[in-house]
């Protein structure tokens, strides 16, 4: 035994040291590892993850050194705006200091993961079973495990304006994203979009496909850890657009860690058309497999009315030079060859992107997520597809403004399962969903419903305190003359009442005895009752919109 020291306590050996100082060393380096693990794990979650693939809109791809420069050597996220979502958060273990939960006790529900599938130029009918020849087997299954809205629609149909509207959740006239890629996004109430908050939130949250606003890298670094840009082609060498979605969900699904939510919107490129080509189909450009197998050997229907003539019953300034709507029409339904190829091509994107979503969803059921995933099939805004003798969209009749909205959601009971609603649904109303699915309250700026409202089993209750909306205000705030004129319109389920600001022009339809709007009842005695009660509704949503 060592000699005692003067305060009587043992001293050490050299061994005691030895094995003591050998225990500190051990400590220390493993402490070490533990700090540079945490500080390269803390720099791989705040890098930034952004791919800006540039299209025919004028942007160049990307060089493998700016790449380097916007994700960082190593890849990774950028820095998200809040400590992210612990395994803690989600499990909610119980603390050392506290008695342990009964084991019969109920555990919390891991949030919900979202999923945005959100193509383009897609209307309400484009839909296997709603519209003849069309096929799109997939979303008819979605809709068999959800509910499918027949009355969706949007508050402006025009690309960029709809989309700043399915992240803000507010109208035009309040987001104020009124130019092409130009949106107010960089104001200081950007980071009320649905995107930043679920990011907050603890989510990990990404972006695939059309964005259509400049300056991306700026905006989607605030609101994305993981986005890969890119529109304007069907075809990327061997993959199809809608192809290539699929791949880099798959790689947005890798780089997601395990403890986190996601929530990720895939913005399908087709089956927008590209170009001003009057060669019959060749503004769709679809895998030629798809065509063969599905559309080789069938005729698609016309509308089912005369198109001419309702061509003439369109107000005046729809005949002058330079219609827009008018000229796409010439250039893709001007003759049957035209609007049979024009048609086919078209409904072979379609089942494109139907098999990519049936791919995309099937990889989440492969890694387990899907029974927690709240799934969400929409549109920008609809099409003309020859109605009216026109093509394009912006209008406010029906082809226009109706696109389809499916909702898959894994708190709605087995009643609901394949079951349709016609509430009047908008889009502004996806912000509110998206928002309530990750328990989120939406913020005051935004202006539309939780739809879910519609489909929880205290769905009564939703609805007595707060009945549904019975209609809408609509608005086309561009005004470009003849070529594209402005127009506002208040919606109901049986009428619309229709005002195009540059020529002072009206038009009142009742929708219920002329579904296709084909007769403009504006000037008729039985409705100037009406048309003095729809004008005050309208102006009322117009200033409410602001």
């Amino acid at each position: 035994m060592g000699v005692s020291s003067a305060s009587g306590k043992p001293a050490r050996s050299k061994t005691t040291r030895r094995v003591s100082w050998t225990m500190l060393l051990s400590i220390l380096a493993s402490a070490s590892i533990l700090v540079v693990h945490q500080f390269f794990t803390s720099f791989h979650l705040r890098s930034g993850s952004i791919e800006a693939d540039r299209d025919a809109l004028g942007y160049l791809p990307p060089t493998d050194e700016s790449n380097k420069e916007a994700t960082g050597k190593n890849g990774g996220y950028p820095k998200p705006n809040n400590v992210l979502l612990t395994s803690e958060k989600l499990t909610n273990p119980t603390r050392e200091d506290e008695p342990p939960m009964a084991s019969t006790a109920e555990k919390p529900n891991p949030p919900l993961n979202i999923l945005i599938l959100y193509p383009d130029d897609w209307r309400h009918d484009t839909l296997g079973g709603v519209a003849p020849v069309v096929q799109t087997p997939y979303l008819n299954r979605l809709a068999e495990q959800g509910i499918r809205f027949t009355h969706n629609m949007v508050t402006t149909s025009i690309c960029w304006i709809s989309r700043a509207t399915l992240f803000t959740g507010m109208y035009a006239a309040r987001h104020k994203s009124y130019r092409l890629r130009q949106p107010e996004f960089y104001k200081s109430w950007h980071n009320m979009t649905w995107p930043s908050l679920l990011r907050e939130a603890g989510y990990f949250v990404g972006h695939i496909g059309k964005w259509q606003f400049y300056n991306p890298n700026k905006t989607v670094e605030s609101f994305f850890h993981f986005a890969k840009i890119f529109e304007g082609q069907h075809q990327y060498n061997v993959r199809t657009a809608a192809e290539r979605a699929r791949d880099l969900f798959d790689k947005f699904l890798v780089q997601k860690p395990d403890n986190m939510p996601f929530a990720a919107t895939i913005a399908f490129y087709p089956p927008k058309a590209i170009g001003q080509s009057k060669v019959p189909g060749a503004q769709y450009r679809p895998k030629p497999e798809f065509r063969q197998k599905y559309y080789f050997n069938v005729t698609v229907p016309y509308p089912p009315y005369d198109i001419n003539a309702s061509y003439h019953k369109l107000p005046w300034f729809f005949h002058t030079f330079g219609n827009d709507a008018r000229r796409r029409w010439e250039e893709r339904y001007g003759t049957t060859l035209q609007y049979q190829e024009s048609m086919k091509n078209y409904y072979s994107l379609v089942t494109e992107v139907d098999e990519a979503c049936r791919e995309i969803v099937e990889n989440l059921k492969r890694r387990n997520l899907l029974n927690n995933t709240m799934i969400i099939f929409t549109t920008d805004n609809g099409l003309f597809h020859a109605a009216h003798g026109l093509a394009g969209k912006w209008y406010p009749y029906q082809e226009s403004i109706r696109v389809p909205l499916i909702v898959s959601d894994p708190r709605m009971t087995s009643k609901y399962f394949g079951t349709t609603d016609d509430s009047l649904t908008l889009n502004i109303d996806l912000a509110s969903t998206i928002l309530g699915a990750a328990g989120i309250k939406a913020p005051d700026r935004m202006q539309g419903r939780d739809i879910s409202e519609l489909y929880l089993d205290d769905k009564e209750d939703f609805v007595a305190q707060k009945p549904w909306r019975n209609d809408f205000y609509y608005e086309f705030p561009l005004d470009n003359g003849n070529w594209m004129p402005q127009s506002n319109a208040l919606v109901r389920r049986d009428y619309k009442y229709i005002y195009w600001p540059t020529f002072q022009h009206e038009e009142i339809f009742n929708l219920t005895e002329d579904p296709y709007e084909l007769t403009n009842q504006v000037n008729h005695s039985n409705y100037q009752e009406l048309l003095v009660e729809m004008r005050e509704r309208y102006s009322m949503l117009q200033a409410e919109a602001e």
